[in-house]
């Protein structure tokens, strides 16, 4: 018994029924969150580009790229176009672990499968929970050894649409396994690339291919070497340097004990890089205690166990600055003691009064106390001219599982960045008030032909 075959049979024989209320309400809470963040790659050139490309190729008509209103595409193409739509916002979710963005791919390739296959909701919200913890266990045994190898957290996120598409395909548990073994080699990706250009997105359009190509492969009895992730020189070992036997163990231990989409999710509610999201939360609470005039902001002082320097451009100037850059996340939630999605938008971006801001932020030492508790979480400190100090600590973002997610901040994200797809607000609407209904949804493909945006 391989980790592949374990883990396979977990994912493979796990009912509906099994799932807790909280996990599969998540994956209603993803769905919406993906599909918001896809409306605001529709102004992306790099989702153009793909989505262009899988037009121009067509081929047989089994699903839809979102807020388009071309003809269907294969299945896969459609699911790769509509992940890179998600992703290039920088606005989907996160992993607290490992910065793995899951709900993109899991969306892209449940949703495209069940389009064309008519399935149920509560099925895809399945195939999502479930996929969600292959990529969370999968990666998770190699955290965060490989990001210290340069690789990108799209790893794990083929993972999560292997396990998604290999459940929607229905998929025993030897299909299953062969999915996870064929994604394992089938899979790179290189943080530098991710960090400074649009090769973010175009990570997660190759993981779902990798995931969704895995599982059709599998489907028609495509064999692969089942011990790939535990074995010498294997998966394991060449993507985290670690012994694969023992990162084996830690990827099958307990499983249904918790649930990843659950302990470990989060949704992203405000846009860029999710580590820097603490950044900008605690610098806005600080600044609004201190009630200080930007002008009387002498420092700002970030701090977190491991974080050493301030990574990224200090000085954004584009979206893809800005996700990466800490010291605009912190300069900008003081200015604006708040953090929003007007924040990604180039007005922001070019703010005097934030990038006045950016010159006084600086690394402080890092918290002795709860270094356990930070998630992803911040400690900020506002020093003012005339020497009082405000501090405020964030241990986890607004948004993650752990602390629980509101429908209300889900429903108000959506509502606020859906009208970049060119939907009427009736289609909005009705399309948000599907995914609250998910579970009883008999055919996914109601919700899907919602997202069509009408001919110019």
């Amino acid at each position: 018994m391989t980790v592949a075959l374990k883990l396979a049979e977990f994912l493979t024989n796990t009912p509906i029924e099994a799932l807790p209320a909280q996990a599969m309400d998540h994956a209603a809470m993803v769905v919406a969150s993906t599909f918001a963040s896809a409306a605001c790659g529709t102004a992306i050139e790099s989702a153009r580009i793909i989505s262009a490309l899988a037009h121009d190729a067509g081929g047989k008509p089994e699903a839809h790229v979102w807020y388009h209103h071309g003809a269907a595409l294969p299945v896969t193409a459609a699911a790769q176009a509509n992940a890179v739509l998600s992703d290039a916002a920088a606005s989907d979710d996160s992993d607290l672990r490992n910065i793995v963005h899951a709900g993109t791919p899991l969306t892209s390739a449940s949703l495209a499968i069940g389009e064309r296959d008519r399935r149920p909701g509560a099925e895809v919200m399945a195939a999502i929970v479930l996929g969600y913890e292959a990529a969370g266990r999968i990666s998770g045994a190699i955290t965060p050894s490989f990001k210290n190898r340069g690789f990108h957290g799209c790893l794990g996120a083929a993972f999560a649409a292997a396990g998604a598409a290999a459940r929607m395909l229905r998929l025993d548990a030897l299909g299953m396994a062969r999915t996870l073994a064929l994604t394992a080699t089938s899979m790179g990706g290189l943080a530098t690339a991710a960090d400074t250009s649009v090769a973010r997105e175009y990570h997660a359009g190759a993981a779902v291919l990798a995931g969704m190509n895995a599982a059709r492969a599998a489907q028609r009895g495509f064999a692969a070497e089942l011990s790939i992730l535990e074995s010498p020189q294997g998966f394991f070992e060449a993507f985290g340097g670690v012994d694969g036997q023992a990162a084996g163990e830690h990827a099958l231990r307990d499983l249904g004990a918790e649930w990843d989409i659950v302990t470990d999710m989060a949704v992203k509610l405000v846009p860029g890089g999710h580590p820097y999201h603490a950044f900008a939360e605690a610098a806005a609470n600080a600044a609004r205690e201190a009630n200080l005039a930007p002008e009387q902001i002498a420092a700002i002082e970030l701090s977190r166990p491991g974080f050493t320097s301030l990574p990224g451009p200090l000085h954004p100037a584009d979206l893809i600055d800005m996700a990466h850059s800490p010291a605009y996340f912190a300069a900008a939630g003081a200015a604006d003691r708040g953090f929003g999605w007007q924040h990604a938008g180039p007005a922001k971006i070019a703010d005097p009064v934030i990038h006045a801001l950016i010159d006084k932020v600086r690394v402080g030492p890092e918290p002795t106390e709860d270094r356990a508790r930070y998630r992803q979480g911040a400690r900020v400190t506002i020093r003012a001219t005339d020497g009082r100090a405000f501090t405020s600590v964030v241990f986890l973002p607004k948004g993650s599982g752990a602390l629980g997610i509101d429908w209300a901040d889900v429903d108000a994200k959506y509502q606020t960045l859906m009208p970049a797809s060119g939907l009427p607000p009736v289609s909005i609407d009705s399309s948000l008030e599907m995914i609250h209904g998910l579970r009883g949804l008999a055919d996914i493909s109601t919700l899907t032909r919602l997202l069509h945006a009408p001919r110019p």
